[in-house]
């Protein structure tokens, strides 16, 4: 190890420019000399390299040498870099060895990890690590941040390990080919080495970054040496083919579209190509994500959709590198389709079919990323019988769509500030004709800038975002939109009067933020944030947007010490107010809230929260209809998490909650991980929740007073109770052998009583039914009789019981580097009762028994390097 004085520009900027780094230097070997990668370093070459030994923890206690030793060194040929390191134990036997599925970093082995910062940007890095156990991590930091994680990132390239009885070594061979960097004979690159070990909760770094401090790929050292290799051209072809099987339960011998069995068969590839030095095109033709886990079961009863994240390995790879404010939501693409279709019996497909995808990821120069993606869907139909007719239909609920998005980011100034652009667009093939012209705009467009100014080598932070969106259609979409929960703008007493525009073919909107942030220092940390969106500001064809027409404001004070004491390792204590309004002015939410978080010195964590909602105006609470008051409500959190690093960890978090308006809640959450033997891990985790909500939408219809403009907004309490189980199971044959169960029972229920309607725009309580004139009866069926005067109405049995069942049984292989065997079970379980009464634990079971499907499929890929 040495130290060199580096001036700043002389490979890029940096957000931390001390005036000496670490030094590390790689020593070239001939490729017939390279060493062999199997975790002993008993190769010849490894005893002529000088070992880096010079290490630093920042945990438990920051800033003492490691206590045991490590040393690390470095070899590269003209295809790859090789790591070598030996960590040694404080006693025998001390090194764990619990194998994980890749890239589970959160493991009860150790683990080492080499990041790279292969640009010299001061910002990015590649992190490669292994567990004692053999299980490697990967992934990509495109921040400068240590936590700033994109775990799609996933090369290949070997590692091996060996344990013995004073400690444990570790090979690496990283493929040049799996790095991108710049073109030039040679080659200066940022590094950082660190050894976690969780028995001790020791957290040993080549360049420690203090607790109180900002910053990772900007402090990092220099690993020296490297020179006469050059970018590769780097093309890779990953065929598939699959094949799979729907067994249905409960089927209708009538349903000419279900054999019971449903065979089907599909091939698609995957294709990752060099441009040049430091772009790379990952494509994929006819892609199968058959593999990934169902998302999680809910009931959701409130106005605006539940977003889930992305779970699809070509989406999630660098997805970050597309994200501003929301405008980028890959799951838009081959989502369910839109359109409708009825008959007797339907065959529709759960998604629509991506014919195909690229996207161009990497730098134009050291200072400037670029990430593009494209993506085209398949018309889709719904088959369609008719049993009176014995006809067969087919109906297209999906047209031919492309999607694009780009985003480019520019970075500059002696602190590492960035300044982006970003642009998104949806193309829909819709004829002037096109029935799917009602429910579908042909064309989306959104585009915006953002950026961050970042000051003191990044103490201090101050963002800026601002954005356009445009849609253009039928008028019949355009109304659809206006009146969707994320707009309501057809609201008859809305302030904001203008934006709502039945007749319009197109709609414009706009929106920006700002934040600005104390990031670093011993004690005090602030943040304050504010947003405005406009009430046509739509980005929901590409991107994910819960509710435009807001105004909100955000203001964050913290108080830490991350110095441990007698009885703390580290506390914070949090003070937090919110505000928003619409662009009428309507006071729509204001809170405060006091979070307390204490690390005790057995690393046990306990946090609470109490927080009061004021009482406010919501303008989406009636689905579109006048403005309606919300109540007080309070709240009060707290929970607790063992030491995760441990074989056996706990958790539990609870909430308690009430308003002003009768309503009041509670959810008790817990789980436990253990991982009882080297090769099998389990977690579960229940939950269970109550809650009475006084103001539960149930529907609208006409017939209402003057003051609800002939309307009535028919609200009522709701006893809710949910109960579920997320369940996890793994057995690891070895690092790239596994057999991973998911499965989650799940049930839930909901009473509706005291039914009301809004007598008025902007009232705090309801006219209720059975009351000032009017009758209320429920009917044998749980159909609810009004009586208003001369109006008789009935509402259905809103009542409901769901329980269902979803499971994911895979069996991963990892045969050979890049080529993987999955075999795979899904049971997708459920059903629907109208009753309200409260769930209990047998509910869960009732889920195994119930009707439902299961699919069954075997996929194998073939990594093909061919260039």
């Amino acid at each position: 190890m040495a130290l060199v004085v580096l001036p700043a520009g002389a490979y890029g900027q940096t957000a931390h420019p001390p005036a000496l780094r670490k030094e590390a230097r790689a020593l070239r070997i001939e490729a017939r000399a390279a060493p062999r990668i199997d975790g002993r370093l008993e190769d010849e070459v490894w005893r002529e390299v000088p070992f880096l030994a010079d290490f630093t923890a920042k945990q438990p206690i920051e800033g003492v040498p490691p206590s045991a030793g490590m040393r690390v060194a470095f070899l590269y040929d003209d295809d790859a870099l090789y790591v070598g390191a030996r960590m040694e134990a404080r006693q025998p036997g001390d090194v764990p060895v619990r194998i994980t599925r890749r890239d589970n970093f959160q493991s009860t082995s150790e683990a080492v990890a080499i990041s790279l910062d292969t640009y010299l940007d001061r910002r990015t890095a590649y992190t490669f690590g292994v567990t004692s156990a053999g299980t490697r991590v990967d992934f990509y930091q495109p921040t400068d941040a240590e936590t700033s994680r994109d775990l799609g990132y996933d090369p290949v390239w070997e590692a091996r390990t060996t344990v013995d009885s004073t400690g444990w070594t570790a090979e690496m061979r990283i493929p040049f080919s799996q790095l991108r960097f710049t073109d030039r004979e040679q080659q200066l690159w940022g590094l950082n080495i660190n050894r976690w070990v969780p028995m001790r909760n020791e957290d040993v770094f080549w360049v420690m970054v203090p607790k109180n401090e900002t910053g990772w790929s900007s402090r990092f050292g220099n690993l020296v040496g490297i020179q006469g290799i050059r970018p590769s051209r780097r093309l890779e072809l990953v065929p598939y083919g699959a094949t799979n099987a729907t067994l249905t339960g409960a089927r209708d011998p009538a349903n000419p579209f279900d054999d019971g069995r449903n065979l089907a068969a599909r091939a698609g590839a995957d294709l990752k190509m060099g441009l040049g030095p430091s772009l790379t095109l990952d494509a994929t033709v006819n892609p199968d994500f058959g593999q990934v886990e169902a998302d999680p079961a809910e009931v959701n009863l409130s106005a605006f959709p539940t977003f889930f994240s992305e779970r699809r390995p070509f989406f999630s790879e660098g997805n970050d590198l597309l994200q501003m404010a929301g405008f980028f939501y890959s799951r838009r693409i081959g989502a369910p389709p839109h359109g409708t279709a009825s008959g007797s019996f339907l065959d529709r497909p759960q998604s629509s079919t991506i014919l195909g995808a690229a996207k161009l990821t990497g730098r134009l120069d050291p200072s400037l990323s670029i990430a593009a993606l494209g993506a085209v869907t398949d018309r889709e139909y719904a088959q369609t019988y008719d049993l009176s007719s014995n006809g067969l239909g087919r109906v297209r609920i999906e047209p031919l769509t492309g999607y694009g998005a780009t985003r480019m980011v520019k970075r500059f100034g002696p602190s590492g500030s960035t300044a982006g652009l970003m642009l998104t667009g949806v193309h829909r093939d819709l004829s002037s004709t096109d029935p799917l012209l009602a429910v579908l705009t042909r064309d989306a467009a959104s585009g915006g800038t953002n950026g961050v100014l970042r000051f003191d080598g990044g103490k201090y932070e101050a963002r800026w975002m601002a954005g356009l969106s445009y849609v253009r259609g039928d008028t019949a979409v355009l109304r659809r939109i206006q009146q969707h929960s994320s707009h309501f703008l057809q609201r008859p007493d809305a302030r904001e009067s203008g934006y709502y525009n039945p007749t319009r073919t197109s709609m414009a909107g706009y929106t920006f933020s700002w934040r600005i942030e104390k990031l670093g220092g011993r004690h005090w940390l602030w943040d304050t944030w504010g947003e405005v969106e406009s009430p046509t500001f739509e980005i929901n064809d590409l991107g994910r947007l819960t509710a435009a027409n807001d105004i909100d404001a955000y203001v964050d004070v913290k108080y830490r010490e991350n110095q441990p004491s007698r009885t703390f390792y580290n506390y914070s204590i949090g003070l937090s107010a919110k505000n928003g309004i619409n662009f009428g002015g309507v006071r729509q939410f204001s809170s405060v809230s006091l979070s307390p978080n204490f690390t005790w010195r057995n690393y046990l964590q306990t946090f609470g929260q109490v927080a009061l909602d004021l009482a406010s105006i919501s303008d989406a609470l009636t689905r579109g209809g006048p403005l309606m008051r919300t109540p007080r409500i309070l709240r009060v959190a707290g929970g607790f998490e063992t030491n995760d690093r441990l074989a056996t960890s706990l958790w539990g978090h609870g909430e308690y909650r009430n308003d002003d308006l009768g309503g009041w809640g509670y959810s008790l959450a817990t789980g436990v991980n253990a991982r009882p033997a080297g090769q099998w891990s389990l977690s579960i985790a229940p939950q269970y929740s109550r809650a009475v909500e006084p103001r539960q939408y149930v529907t609208t219809r006409s017939g209402g007073s003057a003051a609800t403009y002939g309307q009535r907004y028919i609200f009522s309490f709701i006893d809710r109770s949910t109960l579920s189980a997320q369940l996890r199971l793994s057995y690891l044959l070895g690092p790239d052998l596994s057999l991973e169960l998911y499965a989650e029972p799940f049930s839930a229920t909901g009473r509706y009583y005291g039914f009301g309607e809004l007598p008025a725009p902007r009232a705090r309580t309801l006219r209720v039914y059975g009351t000032e004139g009017t009758t209320l009866a429920r009917g044998a069926d749980g159909g609810v009789q009004i009586t208003d005067g001369s109006d008789n109405f009935t509402l259905p049995n809103p009542d409901f019981n769901v329980i269902s069942f979803r499971s994911n049984l895979v069996l991963r292989w990892e045969w050979r580097p890049g080529s993987t065997v999955y075999v795979v079970w899904q049971q997708n379980r459920s059903r629907t009762d109208p009753l309200g009464g409260l769930v209990g634990p047998g509910r869960l079971w009732d889920a195994l028994g119930s009707p439902g499907d299961n699919f069954f499929a075997v996929k194998l890929s073939y990594w093909l390097p061919v260039l």
